[in-house]
């Protein structure tokens, strides 16, 4: 996939991430007999799907290669965007937080197995950390996948980022009338929607977007809301 990454990404590999990426791909199927973590299993689709697309989000992001950046993977499962993040960019540390703990159980092995020194596991509800003092506002960037809807995923990231940190949101489809019901939510959580990026993978031509929030003031001590609360009564739908 050289050429893929090259024409896609303007980036290719180097020997052993090539390496670690085949390696978290046997151990992913391995460990889905027991985990159910993934319905991808095809080595094609698992390319596009996890690894291509977890490292599209950071695109903009890989000048920031060296940067000692201070990264959290909000509701990881399997390891994904966070582990193929944390390959690419050995001087990032990654924090891989799920709430399912034979999940990071997994994921904690996984990491061990593949030398991936960089990061690291948590298990815990991302309403819990967003109020820890150990974590709030003291990550560089925010990635979150496939875990809810937008303003509920913003709710969960903002607290967690330091003031300038940056929040991405991998979407597959996105309205511009989801872009309206954000926009309130973001004004109360101290961010805003710097840029939303539309997207095809490259080999199945699935429509993807990526949202990059930003942080641009303090998240009201309020944010994170009690568990369960973002996801059954999310901001946009409740200014208060």
């Amino acid at each position: 996939m050289a050429e893929l990454w090259q024409q896609t990404l303007n980036w290719q590999p180097d020997p052993k991430q090539s390496q670690q990426f085949e390696q978290l791909y046997q151990r992913i199927l391995a460990g889905n007999q027991q985990f159910n973590l993934t319905r991808i299993t095809n080595p094609v689709e698992f390319w596009e799907k996890h690894l291509w697309d977890s490292l599209k989000g950071i695109a903009p992001q890989f000048n920031l290669q060296d940067s000692p950046l201070q990264v959290i993977d909000i509701g990881t499962g399997a390891g994904f965007p966070g582990v193929p993040v944390a390959i690419v960019h050995p001087a990032w540390k990654v924090t891989l937080l799920d709430s399912t703990r034979k999940k990071m159980a997994f994921v904690q092995t996984l990491v061990t197995d593949l030398g991936i020194e960089n990061a690291s596991t948590l298990s815990d509800r991302a309403e819990q950390v967003g109020k820890h003092s150990q974590y709030r506002a003291t990550f560089d960037l925010a990635l979150i996948r496939a875990v809810a809807a937008a303003p509920v995923c913003a709710e969960y990231a903002l607290p967690l980022l330091k003031p300038g940190g940056l929040a991405i949101l991998y979407r597959g489809q996105w309205l511009e009338s989801e872009a309206e019901a954000l926009q309130p939510v973001m004004a109360q959580l101290g961010g805003e929607v710097e840029a939303i990026e539309a997207f095809s993978t490259p080999i199945s031509q699935s429509v993807r977007h990526c949202l990059y929030l930003r942080k641009i003031a303090p998240s009201p001590q309020q944010f994170p809301r009690p568990i369960g609360m973002p996801v059954h009564n999310p901001l946009a739908s409740n200014p208060q």
